[in-house]
């Protein structure tokens, strides 16, 4: 499922998309979603590290160059001390955000300006890279109906459908069979921690945090 260079928040955010529609198929899922991307690629890296429980980067000084995971990485290192399952709604429009802008630099969003009833500044974001996120889609849909074994699933791969399903998106579970949804899930989940018992305890706890605050309604987030 791997596009390019694209980081697992950005991917996830792509997923999100309807590309028949041309809108975000769940906004309110976006926050929570992103921001579990984004932990848990930290994580995949080992530059997020569990201690004890809490979210801690390995070393203050080393940086991804995505500018989404350096700025969560800045923002986890200059906050109190948090748990992984605080970090997956706290101040989570910021990656949302930041996302957004990589986005728009890669051609894959374009920002449209436009002013609310007449006076109010704002910003549309319009998908352009139909094809590409229509084949990341598909892609992903292959890989949550099961038809590859979890060993042959890179451990971003499994962690980006895992995580997206975990929240319900509609475009990725229509059509599907919930049942087998939920054990695939699983396997997934184990397959994105797959490097150490650490990162298997991360992932399933972000994964987990992720999935009780998409059940509860959130504020619209936009496109």
């Amino acid at each position: 499922m791997s596009n390019g260079p694209l980081s697992l928040p950005a991917r996830l955010y792509l997923l999100a998309w309807d590309t028949a529609r041309r809108e975000v198929a769940d906004p309110a899922r976006l926050p929570p979603l992103v921001r579990a991307g984004a932990l848990t690629d930290l994580a995949q890296r080992g530059l997020l590290i569990d201690d004890d429980g809490i979210a801690t980067p390995r070393d203050l000084d080393t940086r991804t160059g995505d500018a989404v995971l350096d700025g969560l990485l800045e923002l986890v290192g200059e906050s109190c001390p948090h748990r992984w399952r605080t970090w997956v709604t706290l101040r989570a429009r910021y990656t949302l955000d930041a996302v957004r802008e990589q986005l728009v630099a890669e051609g894959y969003l374009r920002a449209e300006k436009r002013r609310v009833l007449g006076l109010f500044p704002s910003v549309d974001h319009v998908l352009d890279g139909v094809g590409r996120v229509d084949a990341l889609r598909d892609r992903a849909r292959r890989i949550l109906d099961g038809t590859q074994p979890p060993a042959d699933v890179s451990g971003a791969d499994a962690a980006a459908v895992a995580l997206a399903a975990a929240a319900g998106l509609r475009t990725l579970l229509q059509g599907g069979d919930p049942a087998g949804h939920e054990r695939r899930i699983e396997e997934l989940t184990e397959r994105g921690g797959a490097a150490t018992p650490a990162l298997r305890l991360i992932v399933g706890e972000v994964r987990g945090a992720m999935a009780a605050a998409v059940s509860t309604p959130l504020p619209a987030a936009g496109r």
